[in-house]
C-alpha cells in the first residue's frame, strides 16, 4: 500500500482486519490529534483516518487553505490511494462541510464514493449562514467568539500559543465564510446529521435540512451541549456510526 496517501492522512491505528475506512475531517483549528481518541475506539475491523489539513500539526510550517474548491482538490487526489476499501465520512462543523463537498467531488470525477455521510454541528450547505462572518475581526474581537463556542483549548490560552494559532484559525473561517453552495443531485448514501440543542450557530432547522442531499436514508440526531458537543458525546456518536456502517449494535469499546 502506498504511503497513507502522503501528509494528507493520518492513521493512529494500523487495523490488519479491517473491511472498512472511517474518515474524520476535524473542525476549525482542529488537528490530526482530536480524532485519535475516536479512532483508537473503533472495533477492529473499522479503520480509522484523520483528515490533516495543511497549517494544523506536523503540517505547520505550509500555508494553510483558506477556499473550498482548492482544498477538495486537493483532498480528492491525495485520497485516491486509500478508497480500495468500503469507506464513510465523519465531520464536525467546518469538517462536515469538507466531507460533504469531497464526495462531490469524488462523483464528479467517477471515484469510489462514501457508503455513508456523518455530519455534526454543520448546517445544511445549501442554507444560507445567518451567524455574523468574523474572519476580519480585529483578534481580540475574534478570540471572544471562539471563546463563546468553547473553541479555544485551554492549553492553547496563551498569548504565544494563540499568535501562531489565529492565522491558521482565521483561514478555516475565511474557507468556511467564503463557502458558495452550487445545486446538484442529491447522493444515493443515506446522511446522518447530529446537532446540540444549545448549540449558537447551528439551529435544528439546518440540522434536519440536510434531507434533501440524499435520496437515501436520512435521520438527524440532536444531543445535549454547545457547539462542541462531541467531546462529551463521543461515545453515542460512535454506536450510531458502527451500527450504521455494519449493522452492529453494541461495537463500540472504550479504551
Amino acid at each position: 500500500m502506498p504511503d497513507i496517501s502522503s501528509k494528507w492522512f493520518v492513521r493512529p491505528q494500523m487495523k490488519p482486519m479491517a473491511t472498512t475506512r472511517l474518515f474524520f475531517f476535524p473542525y476549525a483549528g482542529g488537528g490530526p490529534t482530536v480524532f485519535t481518541k475516536w479512532c483508537a475506539d473503533l472495533p477492529r475491523h473499522i479503520e480509522g483516518i484523520v483528515v490533516h489539513y495543511p497549517g494544523k500539526g506536523s503540517r505547520f510550517n505550509e500555508p494553510a487553505i483558506k477556499d473550498m474548491p482548492r482544498m477538495v482538490t486537493e483532498l480528492s487526489q491525495a485520497i485516491q490511494p486509500l478508497l480500495e476499501w468500503p469507506f464513510v465520512f465523519f465531520g464536525h462543523s467546518m469538517g462536515g462541510l469538507i466531507a460533504f463537498e469531497l464526495a462531490r467531488k469524488l462523483r464528479a470525477q467517477q471515484l469510489p464514493m462514501p457508503n455513508h455521510l456523518f455530519v455534526s454541528a454543520c448546517g445544511a450547505p445549501h442554507l444560507t449562514d445567518a451567524n455574523p462572518k468574523f474572519h476580519q475581526l480585529p483578534d481580540d474581537e475574534f478570540l471572544n467568539e471562539l471563546d463563546q463556542l468553547n473553541g479555544i483549548p485551554a492549553e492553547l490560552k496563551h498569548p504565544e500559543a494563540m499568535s501562531l494559532l489565529l492565522p491558521i484559525v482565521r483561514a478555516d473561517f475565511q474557507l468556511v465564510e467564503t463557502y458558495q453552495f452550487h445545486p446538484d443531485e442529491p447522493f444515493k448514501f443515506p446522511i446522518s446529521a447530529f446537532g446540540a440543542l444549545d448549540d449558537p450557530r447551528v439551529n435544528r432547522e439546518r440540522i434536519d435540512a440536510w434531507a434533501i442531499h440524499t435520496q437515501a436514508k436520512f435521520e438527524s440526531h440532536f444531543l445535549s451541549g454547545g457547539h462542541f458537543f462531541i467531546n462529551e458525546a463521543r461515545e453515542h456518536i460512535l454506536k450510531r456510526i458502527i451500527h450504521e456502517t455494519t449493522g452492529e449494535k453494541s461495537g463500540f469499546h472504550a479504551t
